[in-house]
């Protein structure tokens, strides 16, 4: 079994057991996921582009723990509504790889409706 499989049915068990999947609505879980992002973002607020690529010991651990939460509420939606999470996530890549081909955008951070 794959690990997104794995990881997959180990949150569902997970809520299941704690009966929270009554809770665990696409709706709720998207907003707990707006709201663990929000929490990401605070330990990057106010600290310039340097000071962000290398945080503190202390710091990275609370910072992965938002990542954690981020991810679990992310599995946790596309399994509730059934969307194949690596698919979408491959089908993205291609269609921002059309969007933005690389011999035209290296090294701009334009939107693609900036370019001609």
């Amino acid at each position: 079994m794959k690990e997104y499989d794995q990881l997959k049915i180990q949150l569902r068990q997970f809520a299941e057991e704690r009966d929270w999947d009554q809770f665990h609505s696409p709706k709720n879980l998207s907003m707990a996921l707006i709201a663990e992002a929000a929490e990401l973002v605070e330990h990057f607020q106010w600290l310039t582009e340097d000071q962000s690529r290398s945080l503190e010991q202390k710091k990275l651990e609370q910072v992965q723990e938002e990542l954690a939460d981020i991810q679990i509420y992310l599995v946790r939606i596309a399994d509730k509504l059934n969307v194949d999470l690596l698919g979408a996530v491959s089908k993205k890549i291609e269609a921002n790889a059309k969007k933005y081909p690389s011999d035209k955008v290296r090294g701009s951070s334009k939107k693609y409706t900036e370019y001609e």
